[in-house]
């Protein structure tokens, strides 16, 4: 074996990010939202790096994994899985409905442990990628193009510290795509809703085809629907939506859906594991998974995902949540590689002020280049990392832990989550 590509530490840094006060059907975003940092550093003195969610849950199974990795190859991906299952305690095994720090649907231990896995696959990636001199792309198969297109990803919103201002109305979202539209050429444009009521919602959608015809549009409530409802927003909406993402939650209610309407139906929410394809795949429940190597654990296991969504003529897209240059570039190595995957990739990117990689990812025509620099082609601002970090300490548990509901309810207490 190597020495050069053996791991001699791993280095865990929690973060606090700053975070608009974006709204979904799980509340509101708080003023800061937590990450984890992941570096895999080898015997040759070369550092990768990767990115996860940073609430306790996830450090939790990441603090024996990072000791348990030491003295082995970042070249064995594959048995980091195992490792998990040996090292991880059984933590978050309760199941819930949603998960607020994703929306990813019912959160089961399993899952916990692949989103933390895929943070030290892309770690071990990077390490390997630079220690060889290759991007990570070369070591997936190899890139089948040279940019990665993504889609705006639109909002309502509280006016916060942030320059974007409120968007809470069809004028506001309009407002907030041109801006989408003006500094970064985004072609497409995806609406978190299940915020207001539906009518509300078709009525942003509406406007956004007004102002930006014959342009991608997405609507994506999180299962904030009935049946009905979700078969009456397609209804109003069929000649303008690419797709309608979970409107209904599970599996069942948008098979249902799926065979009363010609709207293609999209999903990471009922779709978020290889146990959960075979049902919805036989049932007809979608037309497009949004891969997220967060969640399926890496991104060889992103790849996995893309292959039988080509075996069952399934549609690609791609999934985003609140992350930063690390995840970016990961995304971006990774939709490089899928020839399936022909709609633009969900983003957060553009909304997060801060990151912990140099120089920022800039997209040009919606569009990022892929790296041919070697591993994922971003370096660490250590300076950054300390800083985010320092807030994390300084934090006395209170955002340590994602958490949208109790963020809504401390400026309205009596709010619930609503279904329509």
């Amino acid at each position: 074996m190597d020495a050069k590509l053996i791991v001699d530490e791993v280095r865990l840094t929690p973060i606090l990010i700053s975070d608009p006060p974006l709204l979904n059907t799980q509340g509101v975003h708080q003023p800061h939202t937590p990450r984890l940092v992941v570096e895999v550093v080898t015997r040759g003195g070369v550092s990768g790096l990767g990115e996860t969610y940073g609430d306790g849950v996830y450090l939790d199974i990441a603090q024996p994994l990072a000791e348990a990795l030491s003295g082995r190859s970042v070249a064995d991906v594959n048995g980091l899985f195992a490792l998990t299952a040996e090292t991880a305690d059984t933590v978050g095994t309760e199941d819930s409905r949603v998960d607020a720090s994703g929306l990813r649907g019912v959160r089961t231990a399993d899952k916990l442990r692949l989103s933390v896995v895929s943070a030290f696959e892309t770690a071990c990636l990077d390490a390997l990628g630079r220690t060889l001199g290759l991007p990570v792309h070369a070591l997936l198969g190899g890139k089948v193009r040279d940019e990665v297109e993504y889609s705006a990803y639109l909002f309502y919103k509280w006016a916060g510290t942030d320059d974007w201002g409120a968007a809470l109305d069809p004028a506001g979202i309009v407002a907030q795509a041109r801006r989408f539209d003006r500094e970064y050429g985004f072609r497409s444009f995806k609406l978190k809703g299940g915020v207001f009521e539906p009518e509300r919602e078709i009525a942003a959608v509406r406007a956004l085809a007004d102002a930006f015809p014959g342009r991608p549009l997405r609507l994506d409530p999180n299962g904030a629907w009935s049946v009905e409802t979700s078969l009456a927003v397609a209804r109003e909406l069929e000649d303008v939506l690419e797709y309608l993402e979970d409107p209904a939650s599970g599996t069942a209610a948008m098979a249902e859906i799926a065979a009363r309407t010609d709207v293609p139906l999209a999903t990471n929410m009922c779709v978020t594991t290889f146990e959960e394809v075979p049902e919805a795949f036989a049932a007809g429940a979608v037309r497009i998974v949004l891969c997220d190597h967060h969640y399926w654990g890496g991104l060889h296991r992103t790849r996995e995902l893309a292959a039988l969504c080509r075996t069952y003529g399934v549609g690609l897209s791609m999934h985003s949540n609140t992350h930063l240059g690390i995840s970016l570039a990961a995304m971006t190595q990774v939709a490089a590689t899928l020839p399936g995957l022909h709609h633009a990739c969900d983003t957060h990117y553009p909304w997060q002020t801060e990151d912990v990689v140099t120089p920022r990812p800039v997209f040009r025509a919606g569009r990022l280049t892929v790296s041919d620099a070697p591993g994922l082609g971003v370096d660490l601002d250590r300076e950054a990392l300390a800083t985010l970090h320092e807030r994390w300490l300084a934090d006395e548990g209170t955002l340590r832990d994602r958490d949208d509901a109790a963020a809504m309810r401390r400026a309205h207490p009596n709010w619930a989550p609503t279904r329509w």
